[in-house]
């Protein structure tokens, strides 16, 4: 995973360089760098910049180097030099890809790296490459014979990317939006599963992925053994690295079974392989004994990794800052991983394996209980896995990419989403209803009756690993959210913390201070105070998503799940 930056003119071929901020002078190869240099963290092994003046483009990448170590280099330039790439991310197929150019070609094609084959894919099918590669990426490509670009984003959005037009008119691209800071007056998130393409000052957007889940209500009834087969298939795919990788290992069932599969899957190559795992918390905090028991069952390699109160607030401009967001949940949790995606870092690793994407396919968010009927169960499903890039493919992304640390998802396999959402909304979703679970309970027996019927969020998705996956414990364990998990004095203590910063005359003015996306609390609005010191044009407000609970199915407007009537505290 990397950075990517870019500059196209639209009009003379010419761009105007802004002057420094000193006021200094500087060419167009100075002024790329200095600006994509915001968003250097993403790409601590390497900087490469390409130029073509002449049409007035620049191209710049920040690389972790994970595949092709010594061959991947970026920008990369066709062996005619008339496409220039700059991509974020891993194509995971592209040895298959290769493969397929091969014969196309008629010659043997040895890629560079996985990104390498993006030039190969347009240099034979043009335009209509989107549908040959699986992943999770975001590109730029320019064709200076042509003078044309195409820009690309995974159909999930797992990878950043942003769009920006300044006052000359002129296209930004970008992994980060702090990047266009300055010099943008228009900034968009680039919508995900989109083939951008045409001259700069002529772009056609088109999706590329439509699966018929978006717009209708599935009907196929689950089948276990596939459900099982298709996630390992996902997590084999996200294996390849040619560096040291690890796994976040929180204790919930989504982040254990990424482990516990991919544990099994590398022993099949070497029986003695212990995972690297690693957890975040509070001292006590819930997640620790359940990520404990996974440990011990998988035979991982594991690291408890303990923060302090101070020092997680110590973080909020910092996290604020990297998330480009402003939104509570997505702060909550994205402080704990961050300090966490530090200590990795640390120990040498550049990538790590992780849960993200699961509750958003199989309803495992608390409030799903409350869910009125199988539609709406399956349209608020729908409505999550189009905003992850958004929510939670934002955290995880920019939370772990802050100090260089790939993190890859492999519920988010385009594969394994596509079957997973067209299971039919009956078989997803929990039957607890308010009459089943009415209330809180700490009675451990009442508990352990429940964890095996299909009122438990996820049940499929449980049952489809039943055997020798996980500890009892931890495969029937309630869904209890990374910001609850990490320790529940955490999101007291921050609440409070940002109250503080904020006088009730303050909120009293919030409808004035920030029209877009008002925050309707002391925290929201806190931390919108500190978005727009960094971000201080509406533009930038606009990008964001507020992540809540769906209130009007009678759930608490507070993202934590701890918030919801049928959460189960732990000590």
């Amino acid at each position: 995973m990397c950075g990517i930056f870019a500059v196209f003119s639209r009009s003379s071929g010419i761009l105007t360089i802004p002057r420094s901020p000193s006021g200094r002078k500087e060419s167009l190869r100075e002024f790329v760098y200095r600006q994509s240099g915001c968003q250097r963290h993403r790409g601590p092994d390497h900087t490469g910049v390409v130029l073509v003046p002449e049409h007035g483009v620049a191209i710049v990448q920040e690389r972790l180097a994970l595949l092709g170590i010594r061959t991947g280099a970026q920008p990369m330039t066709s062996a005619s030099g008339d496409v220039i790439l700059a991509a974020n991310g891993e194509i995971y197929n592209y040895l298959e890809i290769a493969a397929d150019i091969s014969r196309h070609r008629g010659t043997s094609y040895i890629p560079r790296s996985d990104s390498d084959v993006i030039i190969g894919l347009y240099e034979e099918f043009g335009r209509d490459l989107m549908h040959h590669i699986t992943g999770m990426y975001a590109f730029v490509l320019y064709d200076r014979a042509r003078k044309s670009v195409l820009i690309a984003r995974d159909p999930i959005g797992i990878i950043p990317l942003y769009l920006g037009e300044d006052h000359e008119g002129n296209l930004w691209v970008s992994s980060e939006m702090k990047c266009l800071v300055g010099v943008c007056s228009d900034v968009k998130a680039f919508p995900p599963g989109t083939l951008c393409w045409g001259s700069p000052d002529h772009l056609i957007f088109e999706s590329f992925f439509n699966p018929k889940w978006m717009s209708t209500i599935p009907t196929h009834q689950s089948n276990l053994t596939l459900l099982r087969k298709k996630l390992e298939n996902a997590v084999r795919s996200h294996l390849q690295c040619d560096v040291p990788f690890g796994a976040l290992l929180s204790g919930g069932v989504d982040s254990s079974l990424i482990a516990s599969i991919a544990t099994k899957i590398m022993r099949e190559r070497d029986p003695s392989f212990r995972l690297k795992t690693y957890s975040v918390g509070l001292k006590g905090a819930p997640d620790f004994k359940y990520s404990r028991m996974v440990a011990d069952f998988i035979g991982s390699d594991h690291t408890e990794v303990y923060f302090t109160i101070e020092e997680g607030l110590d973080c909020i401009p910092d996290i604020i800052k990297h998330l480009e967001s402003y939104d509570i949940t997505t702060i909550r949790a994205s402080i704990p991983m961050y300090l966490l995606s530090r200590f990795i870092k640390s120990e040498g690793l550049k990538m790590v394996l992780s849960g993200e994407g699961a509750d958003e396919i199989f309803g495992g968010y608390l409030y799903f209980h409350r869910a009125p009927s199988p539609r709406d169960f399956h349209e608020e499903t729908v409505t999550r896995v189009k905003c992850l890039h958004l929510a939670d493919c934002l955290r995880a992304n920019k939370s772990t990419m802050a100090w260089g640390l790939e993190l890859r998802v492999p519920f988010l396999d385009i594969e394994f989403v596509n079957y997973a959402m067209n299971i039919r909304p009956e078989d997803r979703m929990p039957s607890a209803t308010d009459q089943t679970i009415s209330q809180k309970t700490h009675d451990r027996e009442e508990l352990r009756k429940r964890v095996e019927n299909p009122k438990i969020e996820k049940y499929i998705l449980r049952a489809a690993f039943r055997d020798n996956y996980l500890p009892h414990e931890v495969l029937w364990r309630q869904k209890e959210q990374f910001s609850d998990g990490v320790g529940y004095q955490w999101i007291d203590t921050i609440k409070s913390h940002s109250a503080a910063h904020v006088d009730n005359t303050d909120l009293e003015k919030a409808q004035e201070i920030f029209p877009i996306n008002t925050p309707a609390t002391k925290e929201a609005f806190f931390y919108r105070q500190i978005f727009q010191e960094i971000f201080p044009t509406e533009t930038f407000s606009s990008t964001v998503m507020n992540w809540i609970p769906r209130t009007d199915w009678g759930c608490s407007p507070d993202p934590s799940g701890r918030a919801q009537a049928v959460h189960i505290a732990h000590a």
